[in-house]
């Protein structure tokens, strides 16, 4: 204790009046603007998502506390993936050495520091975050969104006009009205049917989202990727950073094609227009072919999402086992307010697990894709499971409902959907077309499955003397002919059993 206070004293004499600790106090110029240059200035300057800009200390100083607090909270930077699991590129977040000069900086008053002491804002090449593009192209004019209703889907066509055709190594999108831009999908269509429709209500584009699935039909490149597919171009989001693609990678551009741009509108209560540029890099072919297996297939459209007004833990879970070896190239995820969390793990035949994705708080307005650090080697026979979980109770702060509702999926923003992405090669090209069927099996399986589950709601909801049977003139004109398929001892009669043993999927897409 007499070693304490001496040492207490002798501190005291050397700096009278004045603490130890005034002279780590951070200021701007020295110790707060180069963390903000290398976190936050990326996003949060003009042209670019973040609401405000963080370059100047002027900018800093109105918002420190808020700067704090999230940071603090690591809410910011954005960086949803949970760590110590494997590494993505890119990753962002703050140090705890970092997060504490930001608070000790605010808690000292915001001091500029000496202003020649400031780094330099960094210049960014023309607002590309990729650099210079080998191809820009914008909209022809302007989309007027408007300042309410429901959510608006608008595909806008892009002429490619190449002289050959081209590899894709990345496409970034630049809106000029964020504020109303959910997310934007980018595909080809070798058809002109897209750009046949262009335009014919008076106003730039067409509207819909069902064009994609029509184009998919179309013209199939060298690899048998369908290039009028929707969403083969990849996509934007809000908080999606645009990256190359890894390892050589790209994707077939045709020269004969036009761009798609199927884009989702969120009105903000302010008119705004919306005039898209993307800017395109180009690539060589590819030694391998990169392509997706999402769970659940099709956003969940086939699980039959309905969530309970006040389910505070709400499941859907999908696995698929695959039959070749493949590489895992990166990982995304994509629900609406009502997601909490999402994860995906890969079981080897050896029973070893690996966590690919875990996003333990979901955030609906920033929505990032993951590409690993490294190539994700995943034998055959690894089995893949993706659970997602959403609250719809009140408790949840980001219900968009009050008092909560029923929500079922849709294509709404207050509806709901989720899945989750990965982008694979197979390891070894050749195994490529057992990876598709395998893909495409399980979406039919997915499909039998929810007609099966509304089958067996009908025959439940309309069983009044509780036999399990219903007579199938009672079912919906809709579903007379399956049920009559189903009908095994053709008594007229449906029942739950005789809907497990019947492909009612099969049967409802022939129809």
């Amino acid at each position: 204790m007499r070693n304490f206070l001496l040492a207490a004293l002798l501190s005291a004499l050397a700096c009278p009046g004045q603490s130890t600790d005034d002279h780590a106090r951070p200021n701007f110029a020295e110790d707060v603007a180069s963390i903000l240059v290398r976190h936050c200035a990326a996003c949060h300057r003009p042209g670019e998502a973040a609401p405000f800009p963080l370059l100047t200390f002027e900018d800093a100083k109105k918002r420190a506390k808020m700067i704090a607090r999230v940071t603090g909270d690591r809410l910011m930077p954005p960086w949803h993936a949970a760590t110590g699991h494997l590494a993505f590129v890119g990753e962002r977040g703050l140090s705890d050495a970092e997060i504490g000069t930001l608070r000790a900086w605010v808690e000292s008053g915001a001091p500029e520091g000496p202003r020649d002491r400031s780094p330099a804002v960094p210049e960014f090449p023309g607002g590309w975050r990729l650099g210079t593009p080998d191809l820009v192209l914008e909209m022809d004019e302007a989309f007027e969104v408007p300042a309410d209703g429901p959510d608006v889907y608008r595909n806008f066509v892009l002429p490619l006009g190449l002289d050959a055709d081209r590899w894709v190594r990345a496409i970034e999108l630049r809106p000029s009205a964020r504020k109303v831009v959910h997310h934007s999908l980018f595909f080809v269509d070798t058809s002109g049917a897209a750009r046949a429709q262009d335009g014919q209500d008076g106003k730039p584009g067409f509207r819909g989202m069902g064009f994609a699935s029509g184009a998919a039909r179309g013209r199939r490149g060298e690899s048998g990727d369908t290039l009028g597919g929707w969403g083969q171009l990849g996509g934007w989001t809000v908080g999606m950073t645009p990256q190359f693609l890894p390892d050589g990678l790209a994707m077939p551009l045709p020269r004969s094609g036009d761009i798609v741009l199927q884009t989702h509108f969120h009105p903000s209560g302010k008119v705004e227009h919306e005039k898209s540029t993307i800017g395109i890099w180009f690539g060589e072919k590819p030694k391998r072919t990169l392509t997706a297996i999402q769970l659940p297939p099709l956003f969940g459209a086939l699980w039959g999402i309905d969530i309970p007004a006040g389910e505070r833990r709400y499941e859907v879970r999908d696995s698929f086992v695959l039959p070749v070896a493949v590489d895992g190239v990166s990982i995304g995820g994509h629900a609406h307010y009502l997601c909490t969390d999402l994860r995906a793990t890969a079981t080897s035949p050896d029973g070893d697990e690996i966590v690919l994705l875990d996003v333990p708080r979901w955030d609906f307005g920033w929505q990032d894709r993951y590409t690993f650090a490294q190539p994700v080697r995943l034998p055959a026979g690894t089995r893949l499971d993706f659970v997602l979980h959403w609250d719809n109770s009140a408790d949840n702060p980001s219900n968009p409902h009050d008092p909560p509702r029923r929500v079922r999926w849709g294509r709404e923003s207050e509806d709901e959907m989720g899945s989750l992405t990965l982008q694979v090669v197979c390891a070894d090209e050749a195994d490529l077309p057992a990876l598709r069927a395998a893909t495409q099996q399980h979406v039919a399986d997915g499909t039998r499955s929810r007609v099966a589950r509304e089958a067996k709601q009908r025959v439940k909801e309309l069983d009044d003397d509780g036999d399990g049977k219903v007579a199938i003139d009672r079912l919906p004109r809709a579903w007379r002919a399956i049920a009559q398929r189903a009908d095994a001892n053709s008594d007229g009669m449906l029942d739950a059993g005789e809907i497990d043993k019947a492909d009612l999927g099969g049967g409802l897409r022939r129809r």
